[in-house]
């Protein structure tokens, strides 16, 4: 639902659009009526697209597609070549906005994937999707059954794994996250579970100094996967630039 994660699904091919519901007095829609280009196009009143995006914020669209494809980490990890991809792995973001907020993140840094555990996790609901305002349709999902096992796993293929931890004494600034980098993200409650923290290889704090000492976890992993970022522009820039 909502006009810019329905164009975005319907232009990355990604899944099957199967129809789309508009509001028949809806204006500006030609950019998704063009990328619909097939796809039935079902005439609707506020009520109807209003229960079909189950209460939240549709713009007028609600496109009913296939489902988004969930990649396994072993079989991911086989197809992955670049050196450098960087991921995010999330523990317990059960906030389906949270999840949607980190995937956007997650996708206009560039990382590789957000990896995520099937429970203690946010559903892939109508709330993530317009959230994610497109993201979902652009940014690898791999779902595993065990986040700690998934820890071993990126660690047994390259990858530095780093949780981050508001009480970490090293901190972001000083971390280098070049090469295959792997960040963990906790929930606000309860922050990442104790299994899953002594897996990782380290951790890292972002460096706060206003009244408020706290971020939350759809902030915190967009300061992080920016860094990520960040490092890797510093890194691959021409010499003198």
């Amino acid at each position: 639902m909502g006009r810019i994660p329905v164009l975005e699904c319907l232009r990355a091919g990604r899944r099957r659009p199967l129809r789309l519901h508009v509001l028949a007095s809806a204006r500006g829609l030609d950019d998704i009526l063009a990328a619909a280009r097939g796809v039935p196009v079902v005439q609707a009143d506020r009520a109807e697209l209003d229960r079909l995006a189950e209460g939240g914020v549709h713009q007028g669209v609600v496109l009913h597609a296939g489902p988004l494809p969930l990649h396994d980490l072993d079989r991911w990890l086989d197809r992955l070549n670049a050196r450098d991809a960087f991921v995010v792995l999330l523990d317990s973001i059960e906030d389906p906005r949270n999840f949607g907020a980190i995937v956007r993140s997650a996708a206009a840094c560039g990382a590789a994937a957000v990896v995520f555990a099937r429970d203690r996790a946010a559903p892939l609901s109508p709330a993530a999707f317009k959230t994610a305002a497109g993201a979902m349709e652009h940014v690898d999902l791999v779902q595993v059954t065990n986040l700690s096992r998934a820890v071993q796993t990126l660690q047994k293929s390259g990858f530095w794994v780093a949780a981050l931890d508001a009480d970490a004494e090293k901190s972001l600034w000083e971390a280098d996250l070049t090469g295959r980098m792997a960040l963990v993200v906790g929930n606000e409650g309860e922050g990442i579970r104790r299994l899953v923290r002594e897996r990782c290889d380290y951790a890292l704090s972002i460096p706060l100094t206003g009244a408020i000492s706290s971020l939350n976890a759809s902030v915190s992993a967009g300061i992080a996967l920016a860094e990520c970022r960040r490092q890797r522009w510093l890194k691959d820039r021409p010499a003198g630039k």
